[in-house]
This record gives C-alpha cells, sequence and structure tokens, in this order.
C-alpha cells in the first residue's frame, strides 16, 4: 500500500524528521549524499518522496520506509533489503558492499525484520514483475525521452512564466508538471537498474582474472571517443567554448542546470546568478589542466590495457568487451537521464517560486511539501504558522557536519556532533565507537595511478578557489559540481563514494588518481598533510615516503 506524504518520522508543526527513530535499523546514505548532499528543505524532501514512493513500482512487506529522512538528509533503510533476501535464504551483505555500504565489512551484523518467505513473495513479486516490465518500455522510449526532455523544459518555464493565477499553475502542476516528474523518476530507476547488475558482475570477473588495477583501467573510458558523459558535461563543454565549438549561450542551455546543489530546490542556481558562467569559467581557467591531453592520456592507457587483456585471454577478449561496451552505454544513459531529470528538479523550483510570488510568502514555499505548497495555492493556510519552526530546525540540521554514512540504530545528530571520539564513517548505538589516527587510510581503488603531495581538506565546491594545482582533494563526496576543479588535482579521496560514484568516474576518464569510499578521510587528514594516494590499490599512507 503506497504512503503518503508526510508519515511516520515526521513532526509537521517543527519540521524535525528522524526516522532512526523507528527502530534498529541499519540506514546507509552511500547510494544518495553524492545526488543531495546538503540537508533538504521539506520542498526537496517531497520530491525525493515522488521518487522513492509515488514513481516506484516495488513494495516492501512492512510500513517501515526504505528511504528515509534523518535530520534533513536521506539514507537507505538497508534492514529491510537484508530482511527480504534472508527471508528467502540468500545472504547478499557482501553484494550490498559498494554502492550501498561502501567499505563496511561484509560480515557486519545488520539487524534484521522477522518477514517470512510467503510475506515476501506475495506483497514483492508483482512490483518486482511491474519494475521490470517499465524497465524494458523505458529502455525502447530513452532515446525519444532525452530528446523531447530540454524542450518540453523550455515550453513548461514559459508556461510558469505567463500564468497569472493560482487555479492555472495549479492545473499545470498536477497535469503537467507533476506527472513528468514521475514519467522521468522512473526512466531514471529503468537505466540505474540496467546499469548495477551488469556492471557488478563484469567488475568482480575482470578482479578475478586480471587483479583490481587492471580491472579498474578496463573499465574506464564510458565517455568514448567523443567524451559525452554527461559527468564530464560542465568541463568538456568548457574546452568547447575556449576553441570555439560551442557558444556561451549553448553552453548555458547545455549544462545551466546542473550544479553542486542542483537538486535542493531551495539552492539557487544559473537562473538567479547572472555571473553564473564566469564563476564556471573561471574556476575552469584557474585549473590550468589540459582536459583534452588527460584524456587523450587515460584513452591510451585504456587501450593499452584491452590489448594486455586481449594477449592473455585471447578467447574471452570479444565477449567481455562487448560485455565492457554495454556497461559504458548502460553509464552514458544513466548520466542522461540524470541529468534531464535535474532539469526537471530545476524546473520545480521555479515553479516554487512562482507559487511564492502569486502567494506573497516568497521563499517561504521551500519549507512546504509540494502538497502543502498546492494547498497554498487553493487559498488553505494551515501549514503557513509551521515556516518560522521549520526554518529553525533546517538552519539547525544544516550546521551539523555531515552526518556517518552508515548509521544504525536510533541517531542523535547533535550529541554525535559534539563527541570529540565521533566517527564520521559510521555511528552503531550498539557499541561505543572512537577515531584513531591511523598511518594507512582504506577505501575503494576508485581510478589507478600512484601519486604523493600535498592533501587540501575542504567541505564544499565553494572553497574550491583554495585548491593549489597539484595538491590532493579531500572531501566528504563530490558530484557533477565539482567537475571542473578536477584537471587541477593530483588525486581524489573521499568518504562516500563507490566504483560508480562521481570522483570514481570522472577520475578514471581524466586519469586521475582515486580513491573513495574511505569513511573516516575527512576525520584523519588534514589540510597539509603529506600523503601517498595508491589508486590502484584503494590505500591512502600518511607521511612522507
Amino acid at each position: 500500500m503506497k504512503r503518503s506524504f508526510p508519515e511516520l518520522g515526521y513532526d509537521p508543526a517543527t519540521g524535525d524528521w528522524n526516522d532512526s527513530l523507528l527502530g534498529d535499523f541499519l540506514w546507509s546514505n552511500v547510494n544518495v549524499s553524492e545526488a543531495v548532499p546538503d540537508v533538504m528543505t521539506p520542498s526537496t524532501w517531497s520530491l525525493w518522496w515522488i521518487h522513492h514512493y509515488e514513481a516506484n513500482l516495488f513494495e516492501f512487506p512492512s510500513t517501515y520506509p526504505f528511504c528515509g529522512n534523518i535530520c534533513g538528509r536521506p539514507y537507505l533503510n538497508l534492514s529491510l533489503l537484508v530482511s527480504v533476501y534472508r527471508a528467502i535464504g540468500r545472504d547478499v551483505r557482501k553484494e550490498l558492499q559498494g554502492d550501498m555500504i561502501g567499505s563496511a565489512p561484509a560480515d557486519m551484523d545488520i539487524p534484521a525484520i522477522p518477514f517470512s518467505k510467503f510475506e515476501v513473495y506475495r506483497t514483492m513479486l508483482p512490483g518486482l514483475i511491474k519494475t521490470r516490465a517499465q524497465a524494458r518500455r523505458d529502455q525502447k522510449s530513452m532515446a525519444g525521452f532525452l530528446s523531447s526532455m530540454p524542450d518540453w523544459c523550455r515550453a513548461t518555464r514559459r508556461a510558469i512564466a505567463e500564468c497569472h493565477d493560482a487555479p492555472g499553475l495549479m492545473s499545470l502542476w498536477h497535469e503537467s508538471i507533476k506527472p513528468v516528474i514521475i514519467r522521468a523518476c522512473r526512466m531514471l530507476r529503468s537505466v540505474t537498474m540496467m546499469l548495477a547488475e551488469p556492471a557488478t558482475k563484469l567488475h568482480l570477473e575482470l578482479s578475478t582474472l586480471v587483479g583490481e588495477k587492471e580491472a579498474t583501467a578496463l573499465l574506464s573510458n564510458f565517455s568514448g571517443a567523443a567524451a559525452d558523459l554527461e559527468s564530464l558535461g560542465l568541463l568538456v563543454g568548457l574546452t568547447k567554448v575556449r576553441d570555439g565549438r560551442m557558444t556561451r549561450t549553448d553552453y548555458m542551455e547545455r549544462y545551466g542546470h546542473r550544479g553542486p546543489h542542483e537538486m535542493e530546490l531551495f539552492a539557487p542556481g544559473s537562473d538567479d546568478d547572472p555571473d553564473w558562467f564566469d564563476k564556471q569559467w573561471a574556476d575552469f581557467t584557474h585549473s590550468g589542466g589540459d582536459v583534452d591531453a588527460l584524456l587523450a592520456q587515460q584513452r591510451a592507457e585504456f587501450s593499452a590495457a584491452w590489448q594486455r587483456f586481449r594477449t592473455h585471454y585471447p578467447r574471452k577478449a570479444e565477449d567481455v568487451r562487448k560485455e565492457a561496451d554495454k556497461v559504458a552505454a548502460a553509464a552514458r544513459n544513466r548520466e542522461a537521464v540524470r541529468s534531464e531529470v535535474t532539469r526537471v528538479a530545476r524546473l520545480v523550483r521555479q515553479y516554487a517560486l512562482r507559487a511564492g510570488e502569486m502567494t506573497d510568502r516568497g521563499d517561504d514555499v521551500f519549507f512546504l511539501s509540494l502538497d502543502e505548497m498546492a494547498a497554498l495555492l487553493r487559498g488553505e493556510r494551515t501549514a503557513m504558522a509551521y515556516i518560522p519552526a521549520r526554518r529553525e530546525t533546517y538552519a539547525r540540521y544544516s550546521a551539523l557536519p555531515p552526518y556517518p554514512s552508515i548509521i544504525i540504530g536510533r541517531f542523535d545528530p547533535f550529541k554525535w556532533a559534539v563527541d570529540p571520539d565521533r566517527r564520521s564513517d559510521y555511528f552503531d548505538a550498539r557499541t561505543s565507537t572512537c577515531t584513531h589516527r591511523t598511518s594507512t587510510i582504506k577505501g575503494f581503488a576508485g581510478a589507478t595511478g600512484c601519486v604523493e603531495g600535498l592533501v587540501r581538506r575542504i567541505d564544499c565546491v565553494e572553497e574550491g578557489n583554495q585548491i593549489r594545482p597539484g595538491e590532493i582533494l579531500v572531501t566528504v563526496t563530490t558530484n557533477v559540481g565539482w567537475t571542473p576543479l578536477f584537471p587541477r588535482l593530483a588525486a581524489i579521496v573521499t568518504d562516500v563514494g563507490a566504483p560508480l560514484s562521481h570522483a570514481a568516474i570522472v577520475a578514471r576518464e581524466l586519469g586521475i588518481p582515486a580513491v573513495v569510499g574511505c569513511g573516516n578521510a575527512t576525520m584523519l587528514l588534514k589540510t597539509g598533510d603529506h600523503v601517498r594516494v595508491d589508486g590502484s590499490a584503494g590505500t591512502v599512507t600518511l607521511g612522507s615516503m
């Protein structure tokens, strides 16, 4: 049964939302923090609610949420997933490593929910059948979806701007905008499913055959000869502007909806900042790296890795290369669809701003859910009384450091934040944990290569101007808004991430060593530390070598 918004862990009067208090579960943000790195306003969380519930054909045998809100940040309830598989006799903890639980131990004790096999099949099998059928339909219609979305967004933006009454704006939301949001979210789910399983399977096969380092090299070059991976778009597009192959206007049209806070509706974007392009250009010129040379060098290393594979496995080479090409195509599709979902999200911001204008509430509307926003347009003002408290709660959450990527049990972020021994990688309410300075940090092999240098530890992309060419970036996570900074980096180290995360994919495309999913790197390393980053082994070693 579909749940309505809001429900369960939410106090609408204050804006407090903490789903970790619902029970003893394992929560992970490894798969979602890249898309939403910030504390969410109620409007943004309600947009995510549409993605995870209204656009989702799949249901779990429980009223507990699979995607929850822990004090403003999205987390996935992996206890639900593990419990479902356990009920049918399968242990998937090892398979969750990477894109779900990062580098957490495969034998970790995950709290479980006692589902029966009958309950699991009765509840989930219909949704699974529908989801796979939807994925097949989406695969056939993907090209049309990708080509039509920019034009639809332009037309809908005009319709929003030209709408002069609340009933008209409400009609636009219910009849046009929300149905397209659901369609776009379903498309994103489909392309993610098409990528995840084949990519994991191929990576395991190649790692077994040739080792982790070679496997990482063989699975690079997702962007292909045209460098058309959307994660690279902000950067590669600037090289085209520089060379006269793209105009500034075309760049804004193609990439103006992207940025580090692109999925937060409250966050301003290129529409709100007349200097947006100039800031992108300044970051690009300051980087000083030759993007074309980096891409060419990486492609040469990619070709050499495949030549070595053909030499050692001549009978396997053709079939494995076909599978690798399919994974690369699926990765490009996922990135392209994600870009269009982001374009729609930025349009929803325009809709919200227009609603704020019509109701004289300004940016207060971002502290309403989208349903409450529609109610406001109908003249229902009940939720307006909650806005001051919700703003205060949002400010309190935003003042905290990013929460651990793994949370087990009930979590109080305010108590955690003042604990001098806290960890930023995981929190387990059942045990006491503390952070110890160590000489070696372990994560995932994001992109091959070894380099030594000085750490530049920053918390957000807005601090990117502090990075000097040749420094090693250490941060919690990156997303597409960080891409223009990459050419100036000697290496990249992130707390959160996996082989298919933004930092890993873009670093591989540019040939920059990267170790991702380290968990606690931002608490163990500081600006000025000398480290050795081994992107092949997935290690960061502190101190001069």
